[in-house]
């Protein structure tokens, strides 16, 4: 598949601090695409390089085949920061109308999109000033004036972090319906949020990328370091207990249930000897022992380090 975005050996370095160092990144066109950090990794700095608003010191970048500032490039992009701002006095209407202005659309272009947008993001009749919006709702028009011009990559930076979880629902419906019309960077700290919508990731840490691929491979190829089970018990804190400590044992979390336990150990094969009879000796019935696929959170955790 033809690559909608690609990076190799990125540097970018201000003075004598080097926030990116050699990341390499390629994302398919079509895809919803999870760029993944915590503060600091470089996220933003990329993010930047892309749109062509700061330039970078080594390395190569192509966005759609080109460099981010060639002119046929800038005009098949979209945008949306994670505070969108709009006049107040604006209507959601008037906002979408100015910015199709600005790629000198067709008039009957703009009205046909404008409609389109806001009943896409769920502001059609919505005739209040933007000025007296909730938070949620200068989010989705952000997402749609970004997507005015039919743009064949959205660019988003965080743009659930700050929503309530009705708001991050109505957000990432939206971006599930863009996968494979529009290409999707959504970058983010929020886990969650990528493993619903995204299908690729990318986790970057000190300016490079440390795991990359499709959702599933990422999961298959970092999350196997350990093993991990579901363990359902009569008495889950009783058996947390007498497992937490012991060599075999990496981690004890409470899972969705009062009576169930997720376990990390270091080897699944011991585990499954030694787990039964830990059971047995304090006296409880064995209910559920399976095994459980390693969450994004979980490659993120012992990719980035517990630590920070």
């Amino acid at each position: 598949m033809t690559a909608a975005i690609d990076v190799s050996g990125l540097v970018k370095t201000y003075g004598e601090r080097r926030v990116l160092d050699g990341l390499d990144l390629r994302v398919d066109q079509g895809s919803v695409f999870g760029f993944l950090g915590a503060n600091g990794a470089g996220k933003t700095t990329t993010l930047r390089i892309l749109l062509a608003l700061a330039r970078h010191s080594a390395g190569t970048v192509r966005v759609l085949g080109h460099e981010p500032a060639d002119p046929r490039v800038r005009a098949l992009l979209g945008y949306c920061p994670d505070v969108p701002g709009f006049p107040a006095w604006m209507t959601a209407r008037e906002v979408m109308e100015t910015s199709a202005s600005l790629f000198r659309l067709p008039a009957q272009a703009t009205r046909r999109r404008t409609d389109e947008l806001l009943e896409l993001t769920g502001l059609a009749g919505v005739d209040s000033r933007v000025g007296g919006y909730s938070r949620g709702m200068r989010q989705r028009l952000g997402i749609a004036q970004a997507l005015i011009n039919t743009p064949r990559i959205l660019f988003l930076d965080e743009p659930t972090s700050a929503l309530d979880p009705l708001g991050r629902r109505v957000v990432l419906e939206l971006l599930s319906e863009l996968r494979g019309h529009t290409t999707v960077f959504f970058s983010t700290h929020l886990l969650p949020d990528v493993e619903r919508v995204c299908d690729s990731v990318a986790i970057v840490d000190a300016g490079r990328v440390v795991a990359a691929g499709p959702l599933a491979q990422v999961r298959t190829a970092y999350g196997g370091v350990q093993g991990r089970l579901l363990v359902e018990v009569d008495d889950a804190q009783r058996l947390r207990a007498a497992l937490t400590g012991l060599p075999w044992v990496a981690g004890v979390t409470d899972d969705l249930t009062p009576s169930t336990l997720a376990l990390t150990v270091t080897d699944l094969d011991e585990a499954a000897v030694r787990l039964p009879a830990e059971v047995t000796a304090l006296g409880l019935r064995l209910r559920r022992l399976e095994p459980r696929d390693a969450s994004l959170e979980d490659i993120f955790v012992g990719l980035i380090g517990a630590g920070r």
